[in-house]
């Protein structure tokens, strides 16, 4: 591990890439995992472990639950014990989990296994920004690296082109222990290029805060992701998102009062602070109903395979990998307001194409319309995120970095639920419109269930099975509009909204510049 700290300033560039390879393993994960899910349904005996729906959504979400409800707590727990250590325990829970699910034989298992991964990936996310804070000392630079880091966390488009591949060639526990020859290249890559850092301050803990900011968060994603099948004013839904409102309500005032606050929440005071936060919230909010849907329109409806549709989608993670990088230039020359708002304008326009995707729509102008949202999403993310960090002292970086993650995990939950929810909706009124009551009650669920009715129940009635496809597909399609529609609005409201309150520059460090000399002498451990 690198203790000199010129040395360790000197090779920042090769400590990013580290961390780069250390974030690409975190992000490609659940979108891989998603390939699988219908290999996983099938019986034991034709290679799946005969998990139900409710198992399936739970070897998913047990993981994204786990992953956000513990991410202000391992940022903190970072700043305080060291951001390296941090990132080592990360990695090696992640790896080992990883290991784990390759080899699990019932769902109940991967559920477990699952969780055990998300702990990993709490402690991995929030430490790789917050060391990259730390080396990069230049703000230019550290803006660049940002970039960079942003470019890398979009790339979960790549996902089904990696699991599309693994699954065409080896047994659904491939996509899992993929991780493990990543993990091991980042820690021992990490023990010479990976320099340690922590609050020179060595605040006390804060257990209290943890185990209400867990809670909290954990009830809230669980109501969130509960309610699209529960319905959202379901006596469970309601009680979740009361008792999680209240648990955080708790939470605030803890911090509030405490003298060694996990999260300072007097942060949220700075304009910079708190709009980046909203803004990266609400994006994500879209971005991630968006793709939920996009995979499903692409899959199910266009009838295209999972490889196939993650070739359609990866443009616009490459545009995302090489447009945030490049966006510290805009910064330098118009400041981050502009060029965050700017992104968001060129989101709200390719979601109002997106409104304009039909059943036959060319692919080449599916592929275009998604660059073209990749472009606007990576001049929010990179600059949002260099202007909360920025706002912060580099001693806060891991719980700053913490708060920069739950945002973005938690804004994605509620759009797959929210959005989700609306295409659902529309879904279900419109096919009962074409059909009629008698008919629809077969197919009005969703569209894949539809597909399955028509090509299994009615194959010997192919025009009978043709009205009930078109029917599905035009009705999935309108439910799609709706949701790409309230999409656009809202990132056109957070566009405005930045406009107003982000600054168009700041402080770099923020008022907790004093702590920075101390901090940099503290980078070699």
């Amino acid at each position: 591990m690198l203790r000199d700290p010129e040395v360790a300033y000197r090779r920042r560039w090769l400590t990013l890439t580290v961390l780069c390879v250390s974030l690409l393993v975190i992000v490609l994960d659940n979108t891989i995992l998603n390939v699988a899910i219908p290999t996983l349904a099938r019986p034991k005996n034709v290679g799946g472990i005969a998990a139900s729906a409710s198992q399936l959504q739970w070897i998913v979400d047990s993981y994204t639950v786990v992953f956000a409800g513990l991410l202000l707590t391992a940022g903190s727990l970072g700043d305080r014990f060291g951001r390296y250590r941090a990132l080592v325990i990360g990695l090696s829970i992640f790896g080992f989990g990883s290991l784990l699910s390759a080899l699990s034989n019932s769902p109940t298992s991967l559920i477990v296994t699952r969780s055990l991964m998300g702990i990993g990936g709490a402690f991995i996310m929030p430490s790789t920004l917050s060391i990259l804070t730390n080396v990069f000392h230049d703000p230019h630079e550290r803006r660049k690296a940002i970039g960079i880091w942003a470019g890398v966390a979009g790339l979960g488009a790549l996902g089904p082109i990696t699991g599309g591949f693994l699954l065409s060639h080896f047994w659904w526990g491939s996509v899992f222990l993929v991780n493990v020859p990543i993990v091991i290249a980042g820690l021992v890559a990490g023990y010479f290029l990976i320099p340690d850092s922590r609050d020179p301050s060595t605040p006390k803990l804060d257990p209290v805060g943890a185990l209400l900011s867990i809670a909290g968060l954990s009830v809230v994603l669980w109501g969130v992701i509960e309610a699209p099948s529960a319905g959202w004013t379901a006596p469970q839904t309601l009680l979740a998102f009361g008792v999680g409102a209240a648990v955080l309500a708790l939470f605030i005032r803890w911090e509030l009062t405490y003298a060694s606050p996990m999260l300072n929440m007097r942060f949220f005071q700075n304009p910079r602070f708190s709009a980046a936060s909203g803004a990266i919230t609400l994006t994500f909010f879209t971005l991630f109903g968006t793709l939920f849907i996009m995979t499903q329109y692409l899959q199910v409806v266009r009838g295209f395979s999972a490889l196939k549709a993650g070739l359609v989608l990866g443009p616009q993670a490459l545009m995302m990998l090489t447009f945030a990088p490049t966006s510290s230039i805009w910064v330098g020359k118009f400041g981050n307001k502009r060029v965050v708002a700017t992104g968001l304008g060129i989101v709200a326009i390719s979601l109002l194409l997106v409104s304009r995707l039909t059943p036959d729509t060319p692919t080449i102008l599916i592929i275009g319309t998604t660059m073209m949202m990749g472009v606007g999403m990576a001049n929010i993310m990179a600059p949002a995120t260099d202007s909360i960090m920025g706002s912060l002292p580099r001693a806060k970086a891991g719980v700053g970095s913490a708060v920069n993650d739950t945002t973005r995990q938690t804004g994605g939950a509620f759009g797959v639920a929210v959005l989700g929810s609306l295409l659902a909706s529309r879904y279900s009124s419109e096919v009962t419109h074409i059909l009629g009551t008698h008919i629809a009650g077969e197919v009005k669920d969703n569209v894949g269930a539809a597909h399955a009715y028509a090509l299994t129940a009615l194959r010997d009635q192919p025009e009978l099975q043709r009205r009930i496809v078109d029917a599905a597909n035009t009705a999935f399609v309108s439910g799609f509009h709706l949701a790409a529609i309230v999409g656009a609005c809202v990132i056109a409201l957070t566009a405005i909204a930045v406009l107003k309150f982000l600054p168009a520059r700041g402080d770099e460090m923020g008022s907790g510049t004093p702590d920075d000399a101390h901090v940099a002498a503290d980078v070699g451990g």
